[in-house]
């Protein structure tokens, strides 16, 4: 149980604290807008990048990791695409799409990131920084390849899929990790200025505390006003299936290390992560549930999370 007291609860404290400062009128919706914008742009991307320019080119290439964790992921989304035509009748693929999103999207950056740092430190950052960048490149890039081609009939299959490759690279969550493989590949990482590298640190150290706080500050007003058993159904997908696909693909295919195969499975059973709303909220579909399933699967996922923690 030492782990829940020492690493779950503060995570999950810092969260609550966002969330009453919101509640208690403390904060408004300016300042969670703000306090996200500032995450997103400024705190997060010197964070990813600098995790990743410094890591040794051979520790980059962690290709069964990021299959294992995306194999989990997309066969999830599959049975999320699946459950959303014929048991809950969304016959639209936009619909569709925002479902399986809500049930897979792992929230690597604002949890999963926060959490690393808190139980294995900086050093041991990376297999969150990867599973956030291949989250935002795969599922991310499929979603809105799905909406914007729903959409865009008219312009051409071509024409919609440079809509959805625009919408990914324009993603710091993106740019900043992919700038720093790039760096680490070509083994320029540790020949950083030290100021760059001090600017980097000083910021990116902001990105834990910060995240936490904003992610529990926009939790505030969202209803969990909707069809109970499509949400139950998100959240048995979010929460237990998708880590256990996970864990058969890490036993039984993939050869990976224990720090490896544990980090594949905990970052699968990250809650659903706030991008599914900003997505569902742009595209003006799906907003409600979506909603409902980040504030169900954060505040369960404080059991799971121990859970997995204590056991795994």
């Amino acid at each position: 149980m030492q782990p829940v007291f020492d690493i779950v609860l503060p995570v999950f404290a810092i969260i609550l604290a966002g969330y009453l400062a919101g509640r208690l009128g403390l904060l408004g919706t300016a300042s969670a807008e703000a306090l996200n914008r500032f995450v997103f742009y400024f705190a997060l991307p010197p964070l990813l990048f600098i995790s990743t320019a410094r890591v040794d080119a051979d520790d980059l290439l962690r290709g069964q990791f990021v299959a294992a964790y995306l194999g989990g992921l997309l066969l999830t989304f599959v049975l999320g695409l699946a459950g959303a035509r014929f048991l809950f009748g969304h016959r639209g693929r936009e619909m569709a799409a925002m479902h399986g999103m809500a049930a897979v999207f792992a929230n690597t950056g604002y949890v999963g990131i926060p959490l690393y740092l808190a139980a294995f430190g900086p050093e041991r950052l990376l297999p969150a920084v990867l599973a956030t960048v291949a989250t935002n490149l795969v599922l991310v890039g499929c979603v809105t390849a799905i909406i914007e081609t729903g959409r865009h009939r008219e312009a051409g299959l071509v024409a919609a899929l440079g809509h959805a490759a625009a919408a990914v690279a324009r993603s710091p969550l993106f740019l900043a990790p992919v700038a720093g493989i790039l760096m680490g590949s070509l083994g320029l990482g540790h020949w950083l200025p030290q100021p760059v590298v001090n600017f980097c640190e000083l910021l990116g150290s902001t990105a834990g505390p910060s995240a936490l706080f904003a992610l529990g500050l926009s939790l505030v007003g969202r209803s969990l006003n909707v069809d109970w058993a499509e949400l139950g159904w998100i959240v048995a997908l979010k929460l237990a299936v998708q880590p256990l696909l996970t864990l058969a693909l890490v036993t039984y295919v993939f050869a990976l290390d224990p720090f490896w195969a544990k980090s594949a499975v905990l970052l699968a059973a990250m809650p659903s992560a706030a991008l599914v709303f900003v997505l569902a909220q742009t595209y003006d579909i799906y907003v409600q549930r979506a909603s409902a399933a980040i504030v169900a699967t954060t505040v369960l996922s404080m059991l799971t999370l121990s859970w997995l923690l204590v056991t795994f």
